[in-house]
């Protein structure tokens, strides 16, 4: 065990495995390769949100209205279009609204110096409260052009939506693990006040943070108007929610300071996996919750287990 290189990622890649066993066990359609891809594009759109929230997360913070920035930006961005706008303007606006959500969360954050869990909660009212004030109870239509991009395929039958969502994840992950930028989000999330004293500008930072989650909630938003054709108030409902327990079983601390885009990326997979498979063995929806809060309370025992030990070799 000592030679062993332990590291988060482990868990979720060994629950993978076993969910894929277990899914093809059940029912022999479990592993038609193209049932598998065409299912993956449902699972893009929180995908991107568990991107951003791995920043978010790392850093010691979270991110409660994601899914309300989503909305937003879908209901704005479906709202252009349907007043005769192009896609490429609306779509642009719709980047720039994400980013601007994501940095008042995260200049109230870091400037006025509330709780992150304060800011968002509130905000997360705030953003569907104006999405619906911006719709009411009606619907914005997409330009017939722009949807159905997740039925777009690359040779070999690979939806295009996974193929964004895994360029997305490589680029975050660079980022993440091999710039300043990311070296300095791991250190805030370690020990805010060491890392102000060491010279990191902990302000700009969060602010950096929360933004580029608010990015990845603006494409996030994009493929919803593509998938659905229609915008609505009430689109989105629990994303954080998926978002969050994606980052938590890649084994992310909660507390900050750990986790890596490679074991959010494996973890929503499993969670992928595991819906599909239950779908197919028809198992109720309630019982799939069930099922996926049991396994991210065992991930999360696994993932302080791993760290412990790994801190025991290193010791």
């Amino acid at each position: 065990m000592k030679r062993l290189k332990i590291r988060p990622e482990v868990v979720p890649a060994v629950l993978l495995v076993l969910a894929f066993v277990a899914g093809a066990m059940e029912s022999k359609y479990f592993l038609d390769f193209r049932y598998l891809l065409d299912s993956s594009t449902l699972y893009v759109e929180t995908g991107l949100l568990a991107l951003g929230m791995t920043f978010v997360i790392v850093s010691g913070n979270i991110d409660l209205s994601v899914a309300s920035m989503t909305v937003l930006v879908a209901c704005v961005t479906a709202r252009l279009m349907e007043s005769g706008w192009s896609v490429p303007s609306s779509c642009g606006i719709g980047i720039g609204l994400g980013i601007v959500l994501g940095a008042i969360n995260g200049v109230l954050i870091a400037k006025v110096k509330l709780p992150s869990f304060v800011v968002t909660l509130a905000t997360m009212a705030v953003y569907r409260g104006i999405a619906q004030v911006l719709l009411g109870a009606n619907s914005a239509k997409v330009t017939a052009s722009f949807v159905g991009l997740d039925m777009q395929h690359l040779p070999g039958h690979v939806p295009v939506p996974l193929v964004i969502f895994l360029i997305v994840a490589v680029v975050l992950g660079l980022i993440l693990h091999r710039t300043l930028f990311g070296r300095w989000v791991f250190a805030i999330g370690t020990n805010e006040v060491a890392s102000f004293y060491s010279g990191i500008p902990a302000a700009t930072v969060k602010i950096g943070v929360f933004a580029t989650s608010g990015l990845m909630a603006a494409f996030a938003a994009l493929l919803m108007d593509s998938r659905l054709g229609v915008a609505r108030f009430d689109h989105g409902q629990g994303l954080e929610l998926d978002a969050i327990t994606a980052v938590l079983l890649g084994g992310a601390s909660i507390f900050g300071g750990r986790g890596s885009i490679l074991g959010t990326v494996l973890a929503l997979f499993l969670i992928a996996v595991l819906r599909i498979g239950m779908g197919v063995a028809n198992v109720k929806a309630e019982y799939q919750l069930a099922v996926i809060g049991t396994l991210l309370v065992v991930a999360v025992l696994s993932g302080n287990l791993v760290s412990r030990l790994s801190s025991e070799r290193r010791a």
